[in-house]
């Protein structure tokens, strides 16, 4: 474990997305977080899907630890009201420091930084660098053309069909708080 209390990192969009379900999914698990007493990680953005976790967590009363880089600040508008909340040079050590310090990660709907973060975690653990799970949030279907992909990588030949067994996907957050509280307990 990173620390005492477990630690989820939340990798999601730093924007809205299109569906009132994503903020809502993404408001319910901040919440959930902090009722669980479970640590939030996360890019330390106040805005899009980043932004509503971390609020949701805090008005919850949970404990949050956010990472950005320095060329971030602006753009993502840093979340400096955090319980913990540092800067990075850059992308890779903020991926870095995120990852090191929590016991679990979860993705909800995001864009392209989003997926380089999955796919970078997914990466470690096909190579046995970590045994986190790894919780794909499919609010919608969102993450069902992904899914999609990782069946085509392991059909054509391209990875071995133990690839998707690192990767639980589930519907809701009712769902993965299932989940989050059998694997961390």
């Amino acid at each position: 474990m990173a620390q005492s209390r477990p630690s989820i990192c939340v990798y999601c969009g730093s924007r809205n997305g299109i569906r009132a379900s994503y903020v809502q999914a993404a408001t319910d698990l901040g919440v959930v977080l902090a009722q669980e007493g479970w640590r939030l990680v996360y890019g330390a953005g106040d805005v899009g899907l980043m932004g509503t976790v971390a609020r949701a967590a805090q008005t919850a009363g949970g404990q949050t630890f956010g990472v950005i880089p320095a060329h971030l600040l602006d753009r993502e508008v840093g979340k400096r009201d955090l319980t913990q909340f540092i800067v990075t040079e850059n992308m890779h050590e903020r991926k870095k420091v995120m990852y090191m310090n929590s016991d679990a990660i979860v993705v909800l709907p995001g864009g392209a930084g989003s997926l380089d973060e999955f796919f970078e975690v997914l990466t470690w653990r096909q190579l046995g660098l970590h045994q986190k799970p790894i919780y794909l949030l499919n609010t919608d279907g969102f993450w069902n053309p992904l899914v999609d992909l990782m069946d085509h990588v392991i059909a054509e030949g391209f990875a071995e069909g133990t690839l998707k067994t690192y990767v639980t996907v589930l519907p809701d957050v009712p769902a993965l708080t299932a989940a989050l509280r059998k694997t961390l307990s």
